[in-house]
């Protein structure tokens, strides 16, 4: 395992957090929560190790990080309180997982990078920009607020309904798909806001006209430039927004220069499959130990 497709070396970037909740959610939907002998709850970690492991095997990676966020309170909710504000707390038989599953990588040799004031994106953003020159990025995760981080050297793997089922993005697929590039990202979550993470972007514009403006006008800057050509109720709602549109913007915006200490030669993935074996079977997971093709250890 140590070079991607295309034949150079490659890093997988995990977004620990779409896989964890992507991970809980489809098994507890079940009614059914693995847990340990002793009552801990394992569910997210073996469906993490599912959908990590298929990944891995199928884009063949020679480096690997996971990131993770470290907390609610960013830069994010600093410039806009309600950011993600809409969000529930994770559930009780959740939290406990993630520590479980940074210890499950840690044995796997991957580190866990994380930074306070920052998300997992910005982290991901920030190490598929300082690793891209070197070689080809591939981006692991649910969310497609990352595909703005596409470029020729970076992909943007979504996980779709089903294990082992992707949509890998390079810049050629988003054209074909959403004929945008990837900068337009930003301008559309600027113009349609985003429900998920709670911010409104411009009152009364939706994915459609959003995508419509984008498309016609190249940048918000563009839709700015030409508010003459909009029809009436479009150039209200935008006159109307302005600041919410260019704060939208910025929260929207995945950071590319966040402190990390990360190299490249910790990420190289190297696995001791005893450490490995010996972690699952602590957690009462020798399946994953058999269809990882880890041996047991004695």
């Amino acid at each position: 395992m140590n070079t991607g497709q295309s034949g150079r070396e490659s890093i997988l970037l995990v977004d620990g957090m779409a896989l964890m909740f992507r991970a809980y959610y489809a098994s507890a939907a079940t009614g059914y929560i693995r847990r340990t002998k002793a009552g801990l709850p394992t569910n997210a970690v073996y469906g993490f190790m599912r959908y990590f492991w298929d990944a891995v095997q199928k884009f063949s990676p020679s480096h690997i990080a996971c990131c993770w966020d470290l907390g609610s309170k960013t830069f994010r909710t600093e410039q806009f309180a309600a950011y993600k504000g809409n969000r529930s707390e994770a559930p009780d038989e959740l939290i406990p997982q993630f520590s479980i599953i940074r210890d499950v990588m840690e044995s796997l040799g991957i580190p866990n990078i994380s930074s306070p004031g920052y998300e997992a994106d910005d982290c991901i953003g920030t190490l598929a920009a300082r690793f891209s020159p070197e070689m080809e990025v591939l981006i692991l995760t649910g969310d497609h607020d990352m595909l703005q981080l596409v470029n020729e050297r970076t992909s943007v793997i979504i996980m779709k309904k089903g294990h082992g089922n992707y949509m890998v993005y390079t810049p050629e697929t988003l054209m074909e798909e959403k004929q945008l590039v990837p900068r337009q990202i930003i301008d559309l979550k600027g113009l349609m806001g985003d429900t998920s993470d709670n911010y409104p972007g411009v009152r009364g514009i939706g994915e459609k006209t959003a995508l419509k403006l984008v498309q016609e006008h190249g940048s918000v800057e563009g839709i700015l430039a030409n508010l003459d050509a909009l029809s009436k109720s479009v150039r209200t709602k935008i006159e109307n927004d302005l600041d919410m549109l260019h704060l939208s913007r910025r929260l929207a915006e995945i950071r590319c220069d966040v402190e990390l200490a990360c190299g490249v030669d910790e990420c190289r993935f190297v696995m001791n499959a005893a450490a490995v074996a010996s972690k699952f079977e602590e957690l009462e997971m020798s399946s994953i130990v058999s269809w990882m093709g880890l041996a047991a250890t004695p």
